[in-house]
């Protein structure tokens, strides 16, 4: 009998010790699901410090019942955009676990999969206004509870970044930050600011557009937007329809993956405040000097170090190439070519810079290069990583014609600006360079007379 009493009394504590120790999982759905339909439903999954991979359900209604919950820090939402398959998206773990090495803050994870899981894209984007009316009213009892809305950042991608907008627009614009990859575009294109994201929805809007020409948003929609590779086909995504599924979200979901990038630290994209990603690629846009000694925004995370000085600005739309895998940062030259030819030459120009034991390699063929007789040619390189001590150069011109005759390139000199360090820039003169064939030397400090 007592043993029975003592079980009895027991059984309690054991199942609220499971409970406190149960880890509560993205909802998870199938593609049978996203075409008989879901219904919105919305869970709040929280990480902390105390529980980075392991997430447990927040109350809508009590706060005060979830003691890992705390108002004093800083708060990241991430929301999910359109999960036609129903299944969860493969990087909200990673993006968690990146957010709370950067800062002791709450991370909710914003499952509406039970409504974004649909096959119907069009009930998907309805309920954006729903699940934003739901997550206004979990952050108004947050401010009840002493939280700053000033110290709230909302990271929404595709739909989410639209969903955070509404959210922020209940707020009138008090939330701290919203950070928007590649915010959805079919639905929204073309709509006034009230039914879509838009700069007055937070004190910080940053915005990165990877698949403006289909998925996502083509127009700027922040304090800040970035367009890598010009915002649309992303290097090393698929071409054709040959390669399936990919094909439809590669460039979409490379947003996802440029914004882990950043939280890691891998390396940092320097952004450049352009008219066009035409004028970028041509070299035009290489100057920083309205952003003071700070230099160009780089992409990101770490962006509001630039806040200050971009809210001042106004509306600013930025340019940066990636490579087509992590680490996607790459390293950009300013390189300017004087040629004595009698002739103009046009063609294409890649560039190798050697340092100890490795390699970077740019190919600047975006549009044939226009070379004249004493006249300056100033190019971008953007190389895929960064050589800190470069022994040799080596160079090779094309004209990426092989049907024309052969032709020679004689430049009186080559000078190689890197657009970030303060080290003085590289040269070398009288080179004389064979259609297709590579020329390596050792280059030297540029002579002050040609600075």
């Amino acid at each position: 009998m007592f043993l029975w009493q003592y079980l009895t009394l027991l059984l309690p504590v054991a199942v609220q010790i499971c409970k406190a120790q149960k880890c509560e999982e993205f909802t998870d759905l199938d593609l049978a699901d996203a075409i008989i339909g879901t219904s919105l439903k919305i869970r709040l999954l929280l990480y902390t410090r105390h529980n980075a991979t392991c997430s447990t359900l927040v109350s809508h209604s009590d706060l005060s019942a979830h003691p890992r919950f705390n108002s004093s820090k800083p708060t990241t939402f991430i929301i999910h955009g359109f999960r036609p398959t129903g299944s969860p998206p493969a990087w909200l773990q990673r993006l968690s676990e990146l957010l709370l090495a950067r800062a002791d803050q709450n991370v909710i994870v914003v499952d509406w999969n039970h409504g974004a899981a649909n096959v119907n894209y069009f009930k998907a984007v309805e309920n954006t206004r729903k699940a934003a009316g739901n997550l206004t009213a979990f952050v108004e009892m947050m401010k009840e509870a002493g939280a700053s809305l000033g110290s709230i950042h909302m990271i929404g991608v595709s739909l989410g970044a639209h969903l955070s907008g509404f959210v922020g627009a209940n707020m009138k614009g008090l939330i701290g930050r919203i950070t928007a990859l590649d915010p959805a575009g079919p639905q929204f294109t073309g709509s006034p600011p009230e039914d879509r994201l838009d700069p007055t929805d937070a004190q910080f809007v940053d915005v990165l557009h990877t698949d403006m020409d289909a998925l996502g948003f083509r127009e700027p929609l922040g304090h800040i937007d970035f367009y890598p590779n010009g915002g649309a086909d992303q290097p090393g995504c698929p071409k054709t329809l040959l390669s399936g599924g990919a094909y439809f979200k590669c460039d979409h979901q490379r947003s996802v993956w440029l914004f882990l990038d950043s939280l890691e630290r891998t390396c940092a994209s320097r952004a450049y405040p352009c008219a066009s990603y035409k004028d970028f690629l041509s070299g035009d846009c290489m100057s920083c000097d309205r952003f003071g000694a700070a230099g160009c925004p780089v992409f990101g995370y770490d962006v509001t170090a630039w806040k200050d000085v971009l809210l001042r600005l106004g509306q600013t739309k930025t340019f940066f190439a990636t490579n087509t895998e992590s680490p996607f940062c790459t390293t950009g030259y300013k390189v300017e070519v004087m040629i004595w030819n009698k002739d103009v030459r046009f063609g294409y120009i890649t560039i190798k810079l050697h340092g100890k034991g490795e390699e970077a390699v740019a190919t600047i063929d975006h549009k044939a290069a226009e070379f004249n007789k004493n006249s300056e040619t100033r190019l971008l390189a953007q190389f895929d990583k960064d050589i800190r001590s470069v022994k040799k150069v080596s160079l090779k011109f094309s004209t990426g014609n092989p049907l024309k005759a052969k032709q020679k390139l004689r430049v009186l000199r080559i000078r190689l600006s890197h657009l970030e360090h303060k080290e003085g820039p590289l040269c070398r003169y009288d080179i004389l360079l064979q259609q297709n064939k590579e020329v390596t030397f050792k280059p030297i400090p540029c002579e002050e007379s040609n600075f």
